[in-house]
């Protein structure tokens, strides 16, 4: 959520900022309900305080002087009254708009509609090519009895898979590879409830905005409050701290969230049908970083969380390449973006795998997530988060990368130590 008091002030740059991302936000409704809301403030409060002054005169007047006391007291208490019940929608009306206002993106993000408009700005390797015609990643796991999407589906409808033998071991191996890089950069892992309160998601200004993408529970066990599947730990794990004041010398906070994940994937009725690409359940970690509020170190996280990612895909002995989201293809938090795009041969392009976003204050600010400075102040945290390693679409990348002309498949060097030291997965008999 943006500070209302930016708005105020910069009104121009969140307009502008709604436009390069496409995203409906009412600027000159924000600022008459603030207007209202802070003239009926001041409306209450004035009555509040001329009731406080008159209140202390009663015990010392008497006869029609006290009577009038008592009347004006009473006439201020109503006065009160109606301030607090026309505050009240204003109050409704205007923290609901607020939680649609996107953060402008910073000046640096390239202007674009789609992601067809993101800006490589660096690649590593380039297209894998082959001497043989190579298979995608589905006739590779299949044959090999690794992967079955028929009975899945039965069991569990579109866009499901069941993975069996070896490729469970290399997905949990990719994991855990994940997990060891983070964690020996002194990241704090940590395995969270996938199954928030909605508080969560709207914390993490994933609500409003992408409930058709999340899974709801039918009947909730929050105290009766409805309950929802998360799509990234992120949402955990950010608001993990949520409501407290942190001591600066805490800070950065930085954490490794684990977790199986879940996503409707609305609107992508006959896209991406075939394999892992566009699944409904899929395993991640995920980076998140909560620090003290200064743009240049939250630069410096970004970078820092961009090439743990980077690291993980050199390890997997992956062409990737890293590309500056465009504000058009921007959420409505993010105040810049990257993106990793992994090489995936079927696909004959760029797959991603990897997305990093800086917030500032924005997820803070929704989750009441501040710090006290060594000056005794408290701000509101500065948030950050970026995928360690996703799976199963990873995986597409690794088999169809690493498919040999014998029809074996190279496991590359820092996933053998957690496959016991296999250098090759054999061709299927």
């Amino acid at each position: 959520m943006i500070d209302i008091a930016f708005l105020r002030e910069h009104p121009d740059v969140v307009r502008r900022g709604a436009q390069r991302k496409r995203i409906a936000f009412d600027v000159d409704r924000a600022l008459a309900l603030d207007a209202d809301r802070r003239r009926l403030l001041g409306v209450r409060e004035a009555a509040k305080a001329e009731q406080n002054r008159v209140g202390k005169q009663v015990a010392g007047l008497a006869g029609d002087a006290k009577q009038e006391a008592l009347a004006r007291l009473k006439a201020l208490k109503d006065e009160v009254g109606a301030a607090d019940a026309a505050l009240a929608p204003v109050d409704k009306e205007l923290e609901a708009l607020m939680r649609q206002a996107p953060n402008p993106p910073a000046d640096d993000v390239p202007d674009g509609l789609t992601d067809a408009d993101n800006v490589e700005v660096r690649r590593h390797g380039e297209p894998t090519t082959f001497p043989f015609a190579p298979k995608d990643h589905v006739d590779l796991m299949t044959a090999r009895g690794w992967l079955d999407v028929d009975r899945a589906g039965r069991l569990a409808g579109s866009r499901s898979y069941i993975l069996k033998g070896d490729a469970v071991l290399l997905e949990q191996a990719v994991l855990r590879l994940g997990l060891d890089l983070v964690v020996a950069r002194g990241f704090v892992p940590m395995a969270v409830p996938v199954l928030v309160k909605e508080a969560a998601l709207v914390g993490t200004a994933y609500f409003p905005g992408a409930e058709e993408q999340t899974y709801g529970i039918a009947n909730p066990t929050f105290e009766d409050q409805a309950c929802w599947l998360v799509g990234t730990s992120e949402v955990s794990v950010t608001a993990y701290r949520a409501g407290e004041i942190l001591d600066e010398r805490e800070l950065p906070l930085r954490y490794a969230g684990i977790s199986p994940c879940f996503r409707r994937e609305a609107g992508t009725y006959g896209k991406d049908t075939r394999g892992l690409y566009r699944v409904h359940q899929f395993n991640k970690v995920e980076q998140v970083v909560v620090d003290v509020a200064d743009p240049a170190k939250s630069r410096a996280h970004l970078a820092d969380i961009v090439r743990n990612a980077e690291d993980l895909l050199k390890a997997l002995e992956l062409p990737y390449r890293v590309v500056e989201v465009c504000a058009g293809d921007m959420g409505r938090g993010q105040v810049f973006k990257y993106d990793l795009e992994a090489w995936m041969p079927s696909r004959k392009g760029w797959g991603e795998t990897h997305s990093a976003s800086m917030f500032f204050d924005f997820q803070a600010r929704r989750l009441d997530l501040r710090y006290r400075g060594e000056d005794g102040k408290v701000r509101i945290c500065h948030t950050l988060n970026n995928t360690v390693v996703a799976t199963p679409r990873v995986l597409i990348a690794l088999l169809e990368n690493h498919q040999r002309a014998d029809g074996s498949i190279a496991i590359p060097k820092a996933l053998r130590p957690y496959l016991g030291g296999r250098e090759s997965f054999p061709a299927p008999a």
